[in-house]
Formats: structure tokens, sequence, C-alpha cells
């Protein structure tokens, strides 16, 4: 069979779904295009074109530049933390010990908990009045009187953080589980033999397997944490004054609370742009770990 008939045949094999992705990407996707260059209402107008005014006043405008460096921030910490404490779990779970398989099990819990459900939950722990958290720290000493932790602009971008790392921390902790288990044996037995320490086995040994599946989890969970919705919008809405608005909160706003569709679209461009430039440099990042791998 020619290699020209092959190609063919997979060409046609992936027909319906290339025109299922441009009946429901493309098109949306160029309507949207359009629309960000007028000054259309979400009801009641079509709006005239306007050109670039709507791209020039989001990006110069504060709200966008204060959520821009609150959904940066956002990403930064609350990746970092994942990966950090997903490795370390991954650690722990791929040593031997009694109840392993069903500790295994209940991590994946939180990750398999819709977002909702899990904004709901870490909503009630905050909670001013009966909250657990509140609790728990009155009980130990370590608060004198409850507090509202989503609802001063101090504490609560942090709250958020620490919801968001108990939902899917278990996500790297997984990828990195699947990848202790292609660590040879006999390497880190040598190792132990030549009185390599935990941290050297770890730098020397482990890291060097673990770097590819990481990298992966970490383009995935940026990309995730970078247009964050759901579990802010549930929890704060955004507030207490805007403390916690990400851009995609922002998009919202704009678009249908505002109902000025026209700069909601053109700052949901802006954001998808944003986002295709972290994709392609964390994929350019990753090509390079590969060959260097290699």
């Amino acid at each position: 069979m020619s290699g020209t008939w092959l190609t063919t045949r997979a060409w046609l094999l992936m027909l319906p779904l290339l025109v299922v992705m441009i009946s429901v990407i493309g098109w949306p996707l160029i309507d949207t295009v359009g629309l960000s260059f007028t000054d259309a209402k979400l009801v009641g107008t079509e709006g005239s074109f306007v050109g670039i005014d709507n791209y020039a006043k989001m990006i110069s405008g504060s709200n966008f530049q204060r959520t821009l460096i609150t959904t940066t921030w956002f990403a930064i910490v609350s990746v970092a933390a994942e990966m950090v404490i997903g490795v370390l779990a991954a650690l722990l779970l791929n040593q031997q010990f009694r109840g392993r398989t069903a500790l295994r099990a209940l991590m994946i819990l939180p990750w398999a908990l819709p977002t909702v459900v899990n904004a709901t939950l870490w909503r009630l722990i905050y909670n001013p009045e009966y909250g657990a958290l509140n609790a728990a720290l009155t009980q130990l000493g370590l608060l004198d009187a409850y507090r509202s932790w989503l609802g001063e602009p101090g504490t609560a971008l942090a709250a958020l953080i620490v919801a968001d790392c108990w939902k899917n921390f278990p996500l790297v902790a997984l990828i990195a589980l699947a990848a202790l288990q292609a660590v040879p044996r006999d390497i880190t037995a040598a190792s132990l033999v030549d009185g390599a320490g935990p941290f050297a086995r770890f730098r020397f040994v482990i890291l060097p397997y673990l770097a590819g599946p990481l990298m992966v989890a970490l383009v995935l969970r940026t990309i995730e944490a970078f247009k964050v919705f759901d579990i802010i919008w549930v929890m704060t809405r955004g507030g207490p004054a805007n403390s916690t608005r990400t851009l995609s909160i922002l998009v919202y706003q704009e678009a249908f609370s505002f109902q000025r569709a026209g700069s909601g679209a053109s700052l949901a461009l802006i954001v998808t742009l944003l986002v295709t430039l972290l994709a392609a440099g964390y994929a350019a990042l990753v090509r390079k770990t590969a060959g260097s791998a290699a």
C-alpha cells in the first residue's frame, strides 16, 4: 500500500473531526474577531466599526493591568506549590508501606471532584462564622477571633491558591508517580551502595527521569491556572475589591455583566493570544528538554 494512499485515508478518517472542530471552534472564533472591532452591545445593537480602539483601551486600562498581575501571581504561586507538593506526594506513595493502594485512591479524590463542589467545600471551610479553619486556629490558640478569609483583600487570594492547590496537586502527583515507576531499581540500589544520601539520589538519579513528565505537568497546570475562572467565581466572584479578579473573570464581566460585547470580545482575544504565546513558549522548552535528554 502506497504512502500517498495511507496519507489520504488518514485525512479521510480525520475529516469528521475536522468538520466538527471548524464548526464549533473556527466559526465562533472568526465571529469573535469581527466583533472585537466594533462597539456592539450584548443586546439591542450590532455596533459600528471602531478599529483597534477596543484593544487599545483594554491594554492601556488599569483594570487589565492590575488583573494581569493578579492572574500571573496566582498562576506562579499555585503551580509552584502544586509541583512541589505533587512530587513530595509521589515520592511518598512510591514507597512500600501498608495501605499504600488505599492512600493512592484517596489522593485522586480532590482532583476527581467537580470544581464547583471543591469551591463550595472550601467556602464552607473559610466561612467567617462557622468555618472549620477558624475553629481549628482558634482552638489551637493561633487566632484570637474568627476572620473572614475570603472577605479581606489581604487573605482572599492566598485562600484561593490553597483551594486550587488542594484540587490540582494530585494530577502532578499521578504524573510524577508514573514516572517514578520507570526509574531502574538497580540504579537506585547502586546509589545506596555508593553512599549517596536522599537529596543526592533525588538530584542525580530520580530527577532526570522526572524532568520530562514534570515539564508536561507544568505546561498543563500553568495554562489552566492562567485562564482560571470557575473556582474563583464560585468562591469570591473576583472580590473583595477586585483583589481576586483574573483575566477570565474580567472577560466575563466586560461581555456579560456590563454587556459590552465588542470590548469583551477584544479582551477575550487578548487573553487567548497570551495563553497561546505561553503554550508556544512551553512547547519550545519541552522540545529543548527532550532533545537534551536524548
